[in-house]
């Protein structure tokens, strides 16, 4: 068997030159309403106004911009609910190759219309039917195409991670840290940059309540598979951990944690009326479980990921309309 090779800091440092200038370095925001909350400081770092409106550009472009040549004339090929989608077609655009995107029939349009407008190829499954993997490598054999997944890569997580690494070198070191966990692209980056800037931050991962594989996964140490979750945060949906993200997040994260789709719709609304933020509901995940443990961070400095803001407004406005009537 085959011993992976982990990436590291140096990976996110590198990633992190790779990036500049084409990546946003994005705004760390605060709010007096939430530190009066809290009793605490809390950091915001708004990847929702990252280049295709999520982190998942950093990821992307740090992988495509390490092909090689015959690479880059043959191809890409991905699978992703949506910000994935659009970060390796706009990367593709922008190294000038061609991009086939894998997309779930039941996409937000938004996501889908900012794929197909990059230039890219789109090819739809039934997320709750197909298995996009196989999909994608089926694709990548058959055209000579380089497959990167969402989550599950070195380069990958080595450009999520420099997200965190601008959060460090902003705001100093933090006492906890929480981190939204689909596939662990982002946390497991994190963790790198997490452990090497602030070593005694506790890092906390947070996943949907309804599908907690990454919870179930940390706690009993191997990787647990689940079916698609049904939950809002679809850039959460994920069935599991991958073989690059689990040892990182197993070695170098404190807990996993969950939220409830009513939490990030309450933290949708918040975001938008206080701190005139669109976030999505994945992207609300994070600040969704530091809620809950506020009593417990009072006098700390706290950093909240915002991983993503691509959500259908007519979607936002729905969710909100629904939350207000059921209260």
């Amino acid at each position: 068997m085959n011993t992976l090779t982990l990436p590291t800091f140096d990976d996110v440092v590198a990633a992190a030159a790779r990036i500049e200038g084409h990546a946003h370095r994005t705004p760390v925001m605060t709010s007096r309403t939430v530190n009066e909350a809290f009793g605490a400081e809390v950091f915001f770092k708004c990847e929702n106004l990252q280049r295709i409106g999520a982190f998942k550009f950093r990821g992307a472009f740090n992988a495509l911009s390490k092909f090689d040549a015959a690479q880059r004339r043959a191809g890409v090929v991905a699978f992703s609910s949506g910000n994935h989608a659009q970060a390796i077609a706009l990367s593709a655009k922008l190294l000038e190759m061609p991009a086939t995107i894998v997309m779930p029939h039941d996409a937000p349009a938004a996501k889908v219309a900012a794929t197909c407008g990059y230039g890219a190829n789109v090819v739809i499954y039934d997320r709750y039917k197909d298995d996009r993997e196989q999909i994608g490598r089926d694709l990548a054999d058959k055209h000579g195409l380089t497959l990167i997944p969402p989550y599950d890569h070195p380069d990958v997580i080595a450009g999520q991670g420099t997200a965190a690494k601008e959060l460090f070198d902003e705001v100093g070191p933090l006492d906890a840290f929480f981190v939204q966990l689909g596939g662990g692209g982002l946390l497991s980056g994190s963790a790198l940059s997490t452990r090497a800037l602030s070593p005694d931050c506790r890092l906390y991962g947070v996943e949907p309540e309804a599908g907690n594989d990454g919870q179930q996964s940390f706690r009993t140490g191997a990787i647990v598979h689940i079916d698609t979750p049904k939950t809002i945060a679809d850039g959460a949906q994920t069935q599991h951990l991958g073989h690059y993200t689990f040892p990182v997040i197993r070695r170098d994260v404190d807990d996993v944690l969950t939220a409830s789709d009513a939490e990030l719709v309450d933290c949708m609304g918040f975001f938008a009326s206080r701190m005139k933020l669109l976030v999505e509901p994945t992207g609300c995940l994070a600040f969704a479980a530091a809620r809950q443990m506020k009593a417990q961070l009072q006098g700390k400095r706290i950093g909240v990921m915002i991983s993503g803001g691509n959500v259908d407004l007519a979607r936002f406005s729905e969710l909100l309309a629904n939350a207000a009537t059921a209260g």
